[in-house]
């Protein structure tokens, strides 16, 4: 079980609708914080407070740049969250005119290059006696590719293969990677795409009882969030 209370946790993304709920259970809980986002008045203004690391995910040194800050305010590193993450919506036709490179950069390799950059805050972490965490979030597109969001889905999945195999390795370093793969949930992401127009869905998760479910995942030893894992959320 991960202890929470005075946890030093990175939250990536925590700007967002997700991310903002979550970072604010986590410091309901006691945890430390070092939170991340675009908009340094956001981060400002961030209910949950704690350090803020205003950047964007796209410039090239970003991810070594926020692990570097994350751990420079919080003397290092017991988890990670990553929320950050956006959307296009493209029909095979289309994604060769789409900006692809800055899809597969934020949901992707992004959170790639932080679980790497942050690997040895890590294992100092469990070494220390702690149970580090990583939690990312690529949902249910990164197991049921869907049709008019083919490179959106093919992020999401990279993503989700990523963590799949870092968490073999790294589980021998006392590091648990867990992957969130909940429905759609009503977070406002799909209003703000990168490109294209949104198809009509029906009604999402509650994006409040899916952060309780991921915090209470980071807490309880979870190893896999499925898609069913989030059933009547």
């Amino acid at each position: 079980m991960t202890r929470i209370e005075q946890a030093r946790i990175l939250v990536v993304g925590a700007t967002g609708a997700l991310g903002t709920l979550i970072a604010e259970r986590l410091a309901d809980r006691g945890a430390r914080l070092a939170l991340h986002g675009r908009d340094a008045t956001r981060l400002a203004d961030h209910p949950a407070g704690g350090a803020a690391i205003a950047m964007d995910l796209t410039d090239v040194d970003a991810p070594e740049a926020i692990v570097e800050r994350a751990i420079d305010a919080l003397g290092g590193l017991d988890a990670i969250v990553v929320a950050a993450g956006v959307v296009g919506f493209d029909g095979v036709a289309e994604t060769a005119r789409q900006d692809l490179e800055t899809m597969f950069t934020v949901n992707a390799l992004t959170p790639m290059r932080i679980i790497s950059v942050a690997s040895p805050s890590l294992r100092a972490s469990a070494a220390e006696g702690n149970e580090p965490v990583v939690l990312t979030i690529s949902g249910i597109v990164s197991e049921l590719p869907t049709a008019g969001l083919a490179s959106y889905s093919a992020s999401k999945a990279a993503l989700a293969a990523y963590v799949a195999a870092a968490g073999r390795e790294l589980r021998r370093s006392g590091i648990r990677l867990v992957d969130a793969r909940p429905g759609h949930t009503e977070t406002g992401l799909a209003e703000h795409p990168l490109f294209g127009t949104a198809p009509r869905f029906p009604h999402g998760h509650d994006a409040a009882a899916v952060a309780d479910r991921l915090v209470r995942a980071i807490e309880d030893g979870t190893t896999s969030l499925p898609p069913e894992a989030f059933a009547g959320a």
